[in-house]
């Protein structure tokens, strides 16, 4: 399996939140919310008309969660980024794991990226994979890829097509340099939490269309482990400056 089809995998379970006894401005203001997930929302009404505004999370057909839409929708916030610390995640959030978005631009898929590099950097050991696509790409991130490197004991590989030179460093950084469409689609930055389960998390996506992602994010250690054992096993030509 390829990344591509785990991506398709993921895409084809959407979930299902319905909402119940709602008006239509709060099922308006969570298909805004939920707009760039593979998350439908519907609205119904049960017989008695209680109780009031809530919500029940479900995937094919199976309950997951339910939760009052005062919960779901918590404080203001900006729902477009990604928050990857799970303790910050209110209750339908908790339960959208490896849940799809769509149409991400580059300053979102950042904003995701950064979270799981806080995390490995917090940490400061286990390993990090991250994809860059093209190595002009990774030239430009350097700065903070050679300072992850540095830190404690975490390894740090990065993946990307060479469209330049192997851009120069004085880091463990380890760079990939592989020609294939795989990698030269794909968005990616996975952390294995140092061995813990709970600490392991990635953002996997694939360009669509120019500068346009599809992808998921996941907290499950199993999708995790996966991709890691994906990629240390497929590629292996290693540029180390």
């Amino acid at each position: 399996m390829s990344l591509t089809e785990l991506i398709a995998g993921v895409e084809e379970h959407e979930k299902t939140l319905t909402v119940f006894n709602g008006d239509d401005a709060a099922v308006a203001a969570l298909r805004e919310q939920f707009h760039d997930r593979n998350l439908s929302v519907t609205a119904e009404r049960t017989p008695s008309g209680k109780p009031n505004a809530f919500a029940v999370l479900s995937e094919d057909g199976e309950f997951v969660t339910a939760a009052s839409l005062d919960e779901i929708r918590g404080p203001e916030s900006d729902e477009n980024d990604p928050d990857f610390a799970e303790e910050a995640y209110r209750p339908i959030l908790d339960h959208l794991d490896e849940t799809m978005f769509t149409s991400y631009d580059i300053g979102q898929m950042v904003a995701a990226s950064r979270e799981i590099e806080d995390r490995a950097w917090r940490l400061g050991k286990g390993s990090l994979h991250s994809g860059f696509q093209k190595l002009s790409i990774l030239e430009d991130q350097m700065d903070i890829y050679e300072q992850l490197a540095e830190k404690g004991t975490l390894d740090v590989y990065a993946y990307a097509v060479p469209d330049t030179d192997v851009p120069k460093h004085d880091s463990d950084l380890t760079i990939h340099v592989e020609r294939t469409d795989e990698i030269e689609r794909s968005w990616f930055v996975v952390y294995d939490g140092a061995g813990i389960d709970v600490n392991k998390c990635a953002l996997l996506a694939e360009e669509r269309e120019p500068r346009s992602f599809y992808g998921f994010w996941t907290y499950d250690p199993d999708t995790v482990d996966w991709i890691i054992d994906h990629l240390e096993s497929t590629y292996g030509l290693v540029e180390s400056q």
